[in-house]
């Protein structure tokens, strides 16, 4: 009887503590729907903007960036947030056989990050620098 009683409150802690967790992880995702503007730079200077929201429960999101090559938008693939802490990456859209990977640290109502270009599939930097927003 008393293993069971252990069992049963080890089985109530776990489902607490995923529940908090994803509670935790799903207001971040709601901290960070809206849009955020600011700068990049590295090769370059410019204009960014980061828009979230969430689909489904997972974050989606865009860009929309001023380049002096042409000014692009793009949407988001592969977008991991742990935390305060976000991956993404997007299609290149003045090169198709590149992408960009950026990365943020999320601090209320600022985030700065860095950003790489590379070849689609490989890890070699053609170009890399950093950017800044804040959240409108």
């Amino acid at each position: 009887m008393r293993d069971r009683c252990l069992k049963s409150l080890l089985v109530l802690a776990f489902l607490a503590c995923s529940a908090a967790s994803g509670l935790a992880t799903q207001s971040s995702k709601n901290e960070l729907a809206g849009t955020w503007t600011g700068t990049w730079d590295g090769a370059g200077s410019g204009e960014f903007e980061l828009t979230f929201d969430t689909k489904d429960g997972a974050l989606v999101g865009r860009v929309a960036v001023t380049t002096d090559g042409g000014n692009y938008t793009a949407d988001l693939k592969g977008v991991a947030l742990e935390g305060k802490k976000l991956a993404a990456t997007y299609d290149f859209p003045l090169d198709p056989s590149a992408e960009v990977v950026i990365g943020a640290t999320f601090d209320d109502r600022t985030a700065t990050g860095t950003w790489t270009l590379r070849p689609k599939g490989q890890t070699a930097e053609i170009a890399a620098g950093t950017w800044k927003v804040t959240k409108k």
